[in-house]
C-alpha cells in the first residue's frame, strides 16, 4: 500500500515537472506538447472535450480555408433575378441565415444576403421588392489562406461569411464562422437540425443509400475503388464532374464500374445518390 503511494507521488510529480516545462518555454515542440496533455488527460487532469478543444485550436493554425470550406457545387446561393417568393423557398428548404447572391452570370456573386434583412420588407408589404436593398457586400479570399488567421478577421470585422476563390480569381466556395469554430470544438448543431443517417448506409444487402457529401477519400475505403480526388472531394462533385451538369432526380449515372441512381437533388445541389452492387 505504502509503494503503491509513493509510486502515485512520484508519477504526480512527473507530471508536475513536465507541466513546469510547458510554463517555462518547453516542450520543444507540439508533439511535446500534445503528448502532455494526453498523459493529463489520462490521470484525470483535464476532461475529454477540454483536450479535444485545445488539439482543434493547435490544427487550425496548420489548415488552410481550402481545407474547411463548403466546395463550390454545395454552395446554397440566392439568383439576383429570384422572386420574393422563390428567395423565401430556398430560406426554407435550406435552413441557413445567409446567402451568396448571384448574379445573371452564376461565377460572379454580388453580395451576401441575410434572411433577417427580409424582415423589413414584411414591415412595409406595400413597397415593391428589390433583392438589392438587402444585398450586403461580399467578403473574398484566398482558399490559401490560414484559418486562425480568417476567424481572428472574423471576429475583428464582425464578419461571418466569405467567398474563396481559387488561385485563378474564380469561386472556389465559401466558408463560415461556423465552419472555422466546428474544426476546434467539433459539430455544431442547433435545435432545429434533423438527425442525418450515416454518410453512406446499407439499406439492404448490396443496396447503399449515399450522401453525396460523402469523401471520395471515405468511398474509396468503403467500396475499394480507387477514385482521385485531386479534382472533386466528394461523391457528389464526382458525379457532376463526370455528367458536366447537375443531374436530375431519378436519373442514372455511371462512374467508372459503378452505377449510380440520383434519389434526390434540387435545382441547386445533388443530396443522395443509391448504389447497387453485384452479389459477390
Amino acid at each position: 500500500m505504502e509503494k503503491d503511494k509513493q509510486q502515485m507521488e512520484d508519477d504526480s510529480r512527473s507530471w508536475w515537472e513536465k507541466l513546469g516545462q510547458v510554463i517555462s518555454g518547453e516542450p520543444k515542440n507540439r508533439q511535446e506538447l500534445l503528448d502532455i496533455l494526453r498523459e493529463a488527460r489520462a490521470n484525470g487532469l483535464l476532461d475529454a472535450d477540454v483536450l479535444g478543444m485545445i488539439e482543434g485550436a493547435l490544427k487550425v493554425s496548420e489548415l488552410q480555408v481550402r481545407q474547411v470550406m463548403i466546395p463550390r457545387a454545395q454552395m446554397v446561393a440566392i439568383p439576383q433575378q429570384a422572386s420574393l417568393d422563390e428567395i423565401l423557398h430556398i430560406i426554407v428548404d435550406s435552413g441557413h441565415s445567409r446567402f451568396p447572391v448571384t448574379g445573371e452570370d452564376k461565377d460572379e456573386i454580388e453580395g451576401i444576403l441575410l434572411a433577417k434583412d427580409l424582415l423589413k420588407h414584411f414591415i412595409s408589404p406595400q413597397n415593391a421588392f428589390d433583392i438589392n436593398q438587402y444585398i450586403r457586400p461580399a467578403v473574398f479570399i484566398p482558399e490559401s489562406k490560414r484559418v486562425n488567421v480568417l476567424l481572428k478577421e472574423f471576429r475583428t470585422n464582425r464578419n461571418h461569411m466569405a467567398i474563396v476563390l481559387d488561385e485563378y480569381g474564380g469561386v472556389a466556395g465559401l466558408v463560415t464562422i461556423e465552419d472555422l469554430l466546428e474544426e476546434i470544438v467539433g459539430d455544431i448543431d442547433d435545435e432545429y437540425d434533423e438527425e442525418e443517417d450515416p454518410f453512406i448506409l446499407e439499406v439492404k444487402p448490396g443496396q447503399f443509400r449515399i450522401n453525396a457529401l460523402t469523401t471520395i477519400e471515405d468511398f474509396n475505403a468503403r467500396f475499394n475503388s480507387n477514385f482521385s480526388d485531386d479534382e472533386v472531394d466528394t461523391i457528389g462533385g464526382l458525379i457532376i464532374s463526370e455528367l458536366g451538369r447537375l443531374p436530375e432526380t431519378g436519373e442514372k449515372v455511371r462512374v467508372g464500374d459503378y452505377h449510380f441512381h440520383i434519389a434526390k437533388t434540387d435545382n441547386r445541389r445533388l443530396q443522395t445518390v443509391e448504389l447497387d452492387l453485384p452479389a459477390a
